[in-house]
């Protein structure tokens, strides 16, 4: 019988990150997903946490009953071990692990979450066909693609994913938000039918399925980056290709971005100095994700605003008191016009 409690890691987020910072060890961050059919997406979702817990893998894991997508900090003295166990799992067959760009501490504990679909685009079944997805092409034949006359290239990321680092001339959707991104790509795709379209993503998960939608819905010649920017920057460096793909790869963990080039294509939210480190804001009435330079956050002790910091200053019972009256509470929409700026292509 397996017992709940023991399925989910409810110590203190301090208490762990003291102890990640205390190993004696490396740890390996990789990436991998599958679409399968999972009968009993909670009853997989528990048989893994057991396995990897055993094994002090961290990360960040959603299963759903169309398959998985994982991110996971591995510790390297059980990676070939954490490696063999995945080709024991008949569910997972034949993955491909994407190791990271850049190593460092991405996450601090294990968190395996049922989901009712891997990318939330909030589509119906109806719409796409996961048996019919865009041809997966290698670094090279991505290059080579993005050079041909009738091509167009679309970033499947959110905008501020996109900010930081994206291929030369890539349309990229004005989203914040994975159920905006369907719509909004086969708005600015309309018309080219025909063209050859190239999609790209972190790790490839949310083109698999991009892919098969555009497909449906009568786009003839879908492709799509074999193991996204992750396995292009590999690739690249490898084989001694020219890369593309000009500045930071965002990451959903704790280090918030991998650099593929030296390019850094954005700026600073506060300032508009070059910049392209992300930062959470640290009120805790507001912790919107934006980028600031190194002065900018010694001058607002890591917060977004002067509003933000004079907020932060203030005593604890204060701060709650105010979070609870909504007229008082700093707005998140009176920075979009900063966090959120035109990207230019």
């Amino acid at each position: 019988m397996i017992i709940k409690n023991n399925l989910f890691n409810k110590i203190d987020k301090e208490e762990l990150k003291l102890a990640l910072s205390n190993e004696t060890f490396e740890r390996f961050t990789a990436s991998f997903y599958h679409y399968v059919k999972l009968s009993s997406p909670e009853s997989f979702r528990n048989k893994l946490y057991i396995e990897w817990n055993q094994m002090h893998v961290f990360g960040r894991v959603y299963i759903a009953s169309e398959g998985i997508n994982a991110q996971v900090s591995i510790p390297e003295h059980n990676w070939d071990k954490f490696c063999d166990h995945l080709k024991t799992i008949p569910e997972l067959g034949e993955i491909s692990i994407k190791q990271a760009i850049q190593e460092g501490h991405s996450f601090y504990k294990l968190k395996i979450k049922v989901r009712n679909e891997l990318v939330a685009y909030g589509v119906s079944e109806e719409a796409y066909d996961m048996r019919k997805v865009g041809k997966h092409l290698s670094a090279e034949e991505y290059n080579f693609a993005m050079d041909q006359d009738d091509s167009v290239v679309v970033d499947m990321r959110n905008y501020y994913e996109s900010e930081i680092g994206r291929f030369d001339n890539a349309l990229v959707p004005d989203v914040e938000t994975s159920k905006e991104l369907l719509p909004e790509v086969k708005k600015l795709l309309s018309g080219r039918e025909n063209d050859k379209i190239l999609l790209y993503c972190t790790g490839g998960i949310r083109c698999e399925k991009a892919s098969s939608y555009l497909l449906h819905n009568g786009f003839k010649d879908v492709n799509q980056l074999q193991g996204g920017i992750i396995q292009y920057a590999h690739d690249i460096k490898e084989q001694g290709i020219d890369s593309r793909f000009k500045g930071k790869n965002f990451v959903f963990d704790d280090r918030l971005g991998e650099r593929v080039t030296d390019d850094v294509i954005s700026s600073c939210h506060v300032c508009d100095t070059s910049c392209d480190d992300h930062t959470d804001c640290k009120n805790d009435a507001c912790h919107i994700l934006f980028i600031q330079c190194t002065e900018c956050s010694e001058l607002l002790n890591g917060c977004c605003s002067k509003e933000c910091k004079d907020f932060a200053l203030l005593p604890l019972d204060e701060q709650k008191a105010l979070r609870k009256d909504p007229e008082r509470i700093i707005s998140k929409t009176f920075f979009d016009s900063r966090v959120k700026p035109k990207l230019e292509t």
